[in-house]
C-alpha cells in the first residue's frame, strides 16, 4: 500500500503541488520511472527534496499523482468530435485508434508517462493504478458503452462491466502496441517501417471488436 500524503491545505499548497507534478512527468517521461530521481525534480524547481515527500509521500506517490494527471490529460471516448459520435459507437472507436499518431507527437509526456505507469512499475504501484482506473473511470467507458447499448449498436445480452473491461483492455492495449512500435521499432521488427501494415492491424482490430460487441441484426420480416 502506497502511503497517501496529507491532503492540501489552501490554493498556496495545491499550485505547489501542481508544479512538482508537472516536473515529474516531465521527469518520469524522459527517464522512465526507475532512472527519475526526486533530486533533479526538487533540483529543478529549486525546493527541498524533503519537500516533494511531504507532499506526496515516496517516489511512488508522486509517480502515482503524475500517472493520474497524465490520464486526464488524454481525452475520453466521448471527446470525439460530433461528427464522428454521429456516425455512432464504432466509429466513434476508429476514429481514436486511428489518431494514436497524435499520442506520440503531440502529447508525448502524458502519453509516455501512462505507458511507463501501464508497463514499467511494480506490482504495488500497478495494483494502486488499477484501483484508480477501476474507480474513477477517467476514459468514460462505461458512459460511453451505454451509449452504445442506447443506440441500438453495441449488445445488451452480456454483462456490463465484462463489455466495459473488454473495450478498455483490448483498445488500450492496441494503441499501447502501435504508439512502441512508433517510439522502438525493434520490437516489431518483422513489420518495420511498413505503416500499410499498422492500418491492417487497426482495421483487423475494428473487425474482431464489432463481431464480438455489435448487438445482432433484427431478422428482416417475412415477405
Amino acid at each position: 500500500m502506497i502511503a497517501q500524503p496529507k491532503a492540501p491545505r489552501n490554493a498556496k499548497t495545491q499550485v505547489k503541488r501542481d508544479r512538482i507534478v508537472d516536473a515529474a512527468m516531465r521527469q518520469f517521461a524522459e527517464q522512465g520511472y526507475q532512472g527519475a530521481k526526486v533530486e533533479d525534480i526538487a533540483a529543478e524547481l529549486g525546493i527541498a527534496k524533503g519537500s516533494i515527500f511531504q507532499h506526496f509521500g515516496s517516489k511512488a506517490g508522486l509517480f502515482l499523482q503524475a500517472y493520474k494527471r497524465a490520464v486526464l490529460l488524454l481525452p475520453s471516448w466521448q471527446d470525439a468530435p460530433d461528427d464522428v459520435r454521429s456516425e455512432g459507437f464504432f466509429a466513434t472507436v476508429r476514429f481514436w485508434l486511428d489518431r494514436t499518431e497524435h499520442l506520440i507527437k503531440e502529447d508525448w509526456i502524458p502519453n509516455r508517462v501512462v505507458l511507463i505507469g501501464n508497463y514499467g512499475t511494480d506490482l504495488v504501484l500497478k495494483r494502486e493504478i488499477n484501483r484508480w482506473l477501476v474507480s474513477e473511470d477517467p476514459y468514460g467507458t462505461l458512459e460511453f458503452v451505454e451509449w452504445g447499448q442506447q443506440r441500438g449498436e453495441v449488445r445488451t445480452d452480456v454483462d456490463l462491466e465484462i463489455i466495459v473491461s473488454m473495450v478498455d483492455w483490448l483498445s488500450n492495449s492496441l494503441q499501447d502496441a502501435l504508439v512502441t512500435e512508433e517510439l522502438d521499432p525493434g520490437l516489431f521488427h518483422r513489420l518495420a517501417n511498413q505503416p500499410e501494415r499498422q492500418r491492417m492491424r487497426v482495421e483487423h482490430f475494428e473487425t474482431l471488436l464489432e463481431s464480438a460487441l455489435a448487438a445482432p441484426v433484427a431478422d428482416s420480416p417475412a415477405p
